[in-house]
């Protein structure tokens, strides 16, 4: 769908983003994505291995 990404693309992708978030915040910006992508990461492990209890809900209290 959308091609090979290339060296000359992946040069105007880092422009763009330098033009748009500015040079200062890129070391800010890396570590905040590298943060979400962890915690991404942990959060979809963590779900295979935690059998899903809501197949088979308990039916509500009566009083």
């Amino acid at each position: 769908m959308f091609g090979s990404l290339g060296a000359p693309e992946l040069l105007l992708i880092l422009l763009i983003v330098v033009i748009i978030f500015g040079a200062r915040k890129l070391p800010e910006l890396g570590k905040s994505l590298g943060e979400g992508i962890r915690n991404f990461k942990k959060a979809v492990s963590s779900g295979k291995e935690e059998p899903h209890s809501d197949n088979n809900p308990k039916p509500p209290a009566t009083n």
